[in-house]
This record gives structure tokens, sequence and C-alpha cells, in this order.
């Protein structure tokens, strides 16, 4: 198969460009800044020589956007919006003008629009939407805003003959440097990987070996379209989740945090602590529903499986 993969280059984009590549695949990345085989330029906001790609290709991954590890700003929250929407309605477009358009849509979207809770997990079906949940800080509902005008703009798009899936993806989990394993992994080995305001937020995440299989399993089952949660059915809290990534580096003890030096430490870090105290309880019931078993589903056996990646690489 060909696949295209607009904003390819970072984390997921890498993932799924090695994997897809190893299967015997064509992979094509859209890149702001193309320098590798099988890298050609666009600006993610206008329609350009690109759309070549996009025409008789089987299959389109669009991960485009501005990342969502920097400070929750007006400017940067204002780009984050921009850049998936504009990027998403220029995919949609180069689809709907193909003569040979692809037969599968699967644009990126996030977990993120599902609401902070604890009592019980978030589903495709009766999960809930955030952006009105009380005791929260008010500016969490600009993200979920955010996810929704994301998904409406591949829901907008005329494509009829192409199948679109919205990816709702939790945390990726991956040994790669920079990403969210990474960064976690620091902190727990430097003994600060204990639980932050309490730890009881619930931590969403996916294997990066099973994110390539969802994805293969997605393209194959041409029954499947609409939203999908790309998470593990094992979601666990904070607490929880940090004590066994200590275990598996074995590190006995992790310091704990509250919420003001959590504050100090996403101020240091340039990010935000939405990322950090947003209780994401998700899990994959449309994967489940439609026979994907997982193969790293629970935390405990994924974390040690990444420790070990990390330790070898």
């Amino acid at each position: 198969m060909k696949i295209v993969i607009p904003g390819g280059t970072g984390q997921v984009g890498s993932i799924l460009k090695r994997a897809l590549t190893a299967a015997g695949h064509e992979v094509v990345v859209l890149s702001r800044r193309p320098e590798r085989a099988g890298e050609i330029a666009w600006d993610g906001e206008h329609l350009g020589p690109w759309v070549e790609a996009v025409d008789g290709s089987d299959v389109v991954v669009n991960l485009a956007g501005r990342t969502v590890n920097c400070r929750y700003t007006d400017e940067n929250l204002r780009q984050m919006r921009d850049s998936r929407v504009r990027s998403t309605e220029l995919v949609g477009q180069a689809v709907a003008n193909a003569a040979r358009p692809p037969r599968l849509w699967l644009q990126m979207s996030t977990a993120t629009v599902y609401a902070h809770r604890f009592d019980a997990p978030n589903d495709e079906a009766s999960g809930l939407i955030g952006g009105a949940e009380p005791d929260v800080p008010g500016y969490w509902s600009t993200s979920v805003d955010i996810a929704k005008a994301w998904e409406r703009a591949q829901e907008a798009a005329d494509t009829p003959h192409t199948r679109r899936i919205a990816l709702r993806a939790a945390m990726i989990m991956s040994p790669d440097r920079g990403g969210v394993f990474d960064v976690l992994s620091r902190m727990a080995r430097l003994g600060l990987g204990g639980p932050i305001a309490g730890g009881a937020q619930y931590v969403s995440w996916i294997h990066e070996d099973d994110l390539v299989r969802a994805v293969e399993f997605l393209i194959a089952r041409e029954d499947i379209a609409g939203p999908v949660n790309l998470a593990s059915p094992g979601p666990l809290p904070h607490r929880a989740f940090m004590r066994e990534l200590r275990r598996a580096w074995g590190v006995p003890v992790g310091l704990p945090a509250t919420r003001w030096m959590a504050e100090l430490g996403a101020f240091a870090l340039r990010t935000d602590t939405e990322l950090l105290l947003k209780s994401r309880r998700v899990v994959p019931g449309r994967l489940l529903d439609a026979g994907f078993a997982f193969e790293q589903g629970e935390w405990p056996q994924a974390a040690d499986d990444l420790v070990h990646r990390a330790r070898r690489a």
C-alpha cells in the first residue's frame, strides 16, 4: 500500500513510518522541512504539489498540528487550534479533489476530548465529552474545544469515497527520546516519580506496538468509521502508574508533588499541568468490540518492555 502521513516527522509519525516501511508499504511523509528520503514539502496551510502524493494513495494518516507540550498561553492555544483545523481542512480538500481518492483517511484526534472524571471510564458510545466539568481550571475547556473543532473539520470534508476515522489517542508510550515515556522515566530515575496532587487522576496510554497494530487493524476493517479510542484497556491512577514505572526502572522511592509544586515544575519545563492533572480515564470500546487483541494491554507488563527497550537503546 501507499500511505501518506502529513505531519509525520514527530514521535507518532516516526513510529508509524518505521513499522509500516518494515512491513513493506510505501510511506510518504509530508513535512514543513523535508530532509530525508520519502519526505515531501508542505506548509500545512496551502494546497500545493504535495496533493499529487495523496491522489492514488491507499491511506492518509494526518498527524499534523502544533505540539501540546507547551505553556497554554492564548497564542499557543490559538496556534494549536489553527494548525490542527487548517491542516485537516487541507487534507480534506486534497482527498475531495483526488481523481483516485484514498480509501481511508485516519485523522489524529485526542482523548482529551473526554471529560475529566474518576467515576467511570469513557468509551466512544457512553463517554462524556468534556468542557463543562466543575472544579477544574476554566482554560481546560479550551483543549476540549480544540479537539471538537479538529474532529468537525474532518466530518465537514466532502469525501464520499473515502472512509474516515478520528483517532482519539491517549499518551503514546515508546522509548524514543523526547517522548512522554522518556520524560516520565527521567523523573522516575531522578527520584521525582511520585504521585502528583495525590495521584488519583487516571492515566490513559497505549504502547507503540499496539498503536501500530491498531492502525493496521483499522486499515483492514472496512466496517469501522467515526471516532475510535486509541488507548489500552488498562488505564490506571497516576500514583499506580508511576509506582509501576519506578519498579520497572528499579527505583524504590518517588517524591510526591503537590499541585503548586507541579505548577512550578511545569513552568520550568515550559509545559502545562493539564497534561498531568486531568483524569483521562479512556478505554478502547470500539476496538475491543471489533475483536482487536492488545499485546501490551496492562501497564506493568508494558512498562517492563519499554524499560528493556530503552536500556537496550
